[in-house]
């Protein structure tokens, strides 16, 4: 898989919440070894996510050492991460920055997931500046090589996974739709059972029928 990075902006005509049509350019990031190749590849993926006419407005190296996905993340922050190396001579501390393509749900998410991204590292480092990218969607580079493809489908799988916290969400959501719908139903029943009007039940008259006795002779 390349490691160069190239930022691509999109200008196409997206719908929004309220229905209506506006034009819009977004940055994504492809895998490739040329601008040319970078150009031909954000045109094939673009061109199965947007139906519609789109125009790739800008073209650029990516200043992204490398691209971490994370499973139930929906969003991409930008890590600055300073190397520090010590000169043995002077003694003195030298940094070196790069910068890391996290997926999150928050900073705090991103800053703990930018430390396991790094975990592996030798030397110290620290994490001075983390900051959410406008990067909507990562496309790496596919070789058609058997190997590239499990890699591929391990970070596409992980770069689209839904955020746990939406699905549980969503279950909790359905919970109470269900006992709202259950308890309305319950006082739908009693009122109704309250507003039945009682029949009314006619009394029959006792008919008092005269006794006579007899006088005492």
């Amino acid at each position: 898989m390349s490691a160069t990075w190239y930022e691509c902006k999109i200008k196409y005509r997206k719908i929004d919440e309220s229905g209506a049509q506006k034009m819009t350019t977004e940055p994504y990031l492809v895998d490739a070894i040329s601008y040319t190749e970078a150009e031909s590849r954000i045109n094939e993926e673009m061109s199965a996510y947007i139906s519609d006419e789109f125009k790739i407005t800008n073209i650029k190296v990516a200043n992204f050492a490398e691209i971490h996905p994370f499973e139930n993340s929906d969003r991409w922050f930008k890590s600055k991460v300073s190397l520090i190396a010590y000169d043995e001579e002077s003694g003195k501390e030298r940094k070196s920055n790069i910068y890391l393509l996290i997926q999150a749900n928050d900073v705090k998410e991103a800053f703990d997931n930018t430390n396991v991204a790094m975990k592996n590292t030798m030397g110290d480092y620290t994490i001075p500046a983390i900051a959410e990218s406008p990067i909507m969607d990562v496309f790496p580079y596919f070789s058609g090589e058997e190997e590239d493809l499990g890699k591929i489908e391990r970070f596409n799988a992980i770069k689209n996974s839904v955020p746990e916290v939406e699905e549980k969400v969503v279950e909790e959501v359905n919970e109470v739709t269900e006992e709202l719908v259950a308890e309305e139903t319950q006082e739908e029943t009693d009122e109704a059972i309250e507003s039945e009007e009682t029949p009314f039940i006619e009394e029959e008259e006792t008919e008092f029928v005269p006794v006579a006795f007899d006088e005492e002779e």
